[in-house]
């Protein structure tokens, strides 16, 4: 007598029931973090009955990959070339909201999939940018057309980035209002506001335990955490693997000192950036462009400290994470003086999505370092955020 599930008993969604659990642990602990037998365990089955929808965890990952791409293109092509704006953006905040658990895993881990499974991805991506183009065009004939559009679904892919618990229809009518505020933005109406920010230093590396720092930085960001060997760090510094150990006690110690870095050198920017503001309109402009300016200035520090604190143990995630949330506080705390409306948690939704409009606008923009761009971007991310 056979036990266990059978074809008859066994769930019609399961394999869709896997991808959903496998996007959850991907965005949260990472590609190379996470472990078939943690996915099977989420989803309540077996490795072995895994492993018979996915031969690997790659292929699972790619399934992923693919899954909330797919949906926004479903949901676009259920609209008509001249569907409202209003309308479209709308439908594709609530399949973004309706999946936020496992969206996460879009803006960093992609970039462990393969060279053919990112240009796929990326072919997908181009298609919903498009559509969401020819639509601003129509209805907000503004200069960057392509870059408002990316920026305002920068917006809407926020809420896949933190856990900030709002009821939904609270949630998507906040996105709305910021993604709609971020399209109808001049991004060059605001040109020469970045000039005066003043922006801390990134040290120059003068010891070998600053130069390996240094050299690892851009591999980190290029490459992710997880791929990056000390052999590979050791030949960027122009030193043997074994003088390494000599400085930091391994790969982990050097990732734990480029966030460390990352928030110090931010939360000089806002208190910078702070200090000549009169007014809670003057404070959200000056934290804008802090913000934008450090991302540009310091983009590959910036994506490492974004990107790789899920790969530290919990007892050295934590005092970052804390840093995080600080800065957060400080954006809450002048947004909510300027828009007394908004409750904590909401004010913490957009200041979320203001981030996402510069991940967003500053890829858009392959992260050129000039004023003309962090003029465009800033304007953006207060458009998202008090429009």
């Amino acid at each position: 007598m056979t036990t266990g599930p059978t074809a008859a008993t066994r769930p019609r969604n399961r394999k869709q029931s896997i991808v959903d659990a496998a996007g959850q642990v991907f965005s949260e602990r990472g590609y190379h973090g996470a472990s078939m037998e943690e996915i099977a365990a989420v989803v309540g089955i077996s490795a072995a009955a895994l492993y018979r929808h996915f031969p690997n965890k790659y292929a699972l990952f790619a399934e992923c990959a693919n899954g909330m791409v797919d949906n926004l293109i479903e949901v676009l092509d259920e609209w008509p070339p001249e569907a409202a704006l209003q309308d479209v953006l709308a439908a594709l905040i609530r399949v973004t909201v309706s999946h936020r658990a496992s969206g996460g895993l879009y803006r960093w881990e992609a970039r462990y999939l393969e060279r053919e499974d990112r240009r796929q991805l990326r072919t997908k991506f181009t298609h919903v940018v498009g559509r969401v183009v020819e639509m601003v065009r129509r209805e907000h004939p503004l200069p960057e057309e392509r870059l408002r559009a990316v920026a305002a679904l920068g917006v809407i892919g926020s809420v896949t980035m933190h856990r900030t618990s709002i009821a939904q229809r609270r949630i998507e009518e906040l996105l709305l209002a910021s993604a709609m505020g971020v399209v109808a933005t001049d991004p060059t109406a605001a040109a020469g506001s970045t000039r005066q920010v003043e922006l801390p230093v990134q040290p120059v590396p003068r010891t070998r335990r600053a130069e390996i720092l240094a050299a690892a930085i851009p591999l980190f960001a290029r490459d992710g955490f997880a791929t990056v060997t000390n052999v590979q760090i050791a030949q960027a510094a122009g030193l043997a693997p074994s003088a390494i150990y000599r400085h930091y006690t391994g790969k982990v110690d050097i990732l734990v000192s480029a966030c460390l870095q990352a928030a110090g050198l931010l939360a000089q920017a806002v208190d910078r950036s702070l200090r000549q503001a009169a007014d809670p309109r003057q404070a959200m402009a000056a934290l804008a462009a802090a913000y934008v300016a450090y991302c540009f200035e310091h983009n590959a520090l910036n994506s490492v400290a974004d990107a790789e604190v899920a790969s530290l143990p919990a007892d050295l995630q934590r005092p970052l994470i804390l840093a995080q949330r600080e800065h957060i506080a400080v954006w809450e705390q002048q947004l909510r003086t300027l828009r007394p409306e908004l409750d904590a948690r909401q004010a913490r939704l957009l200041v979320h999505a203001g981030f996402g409009v510069v991940v967003e606008g500053g890829r858009a923009l392959r992260w050129q370092n000039t004023p003309a761009h962090r003029d465009a971007v800033t304007a953006l991310v207060t458009g998202a955020l008090t429009r």
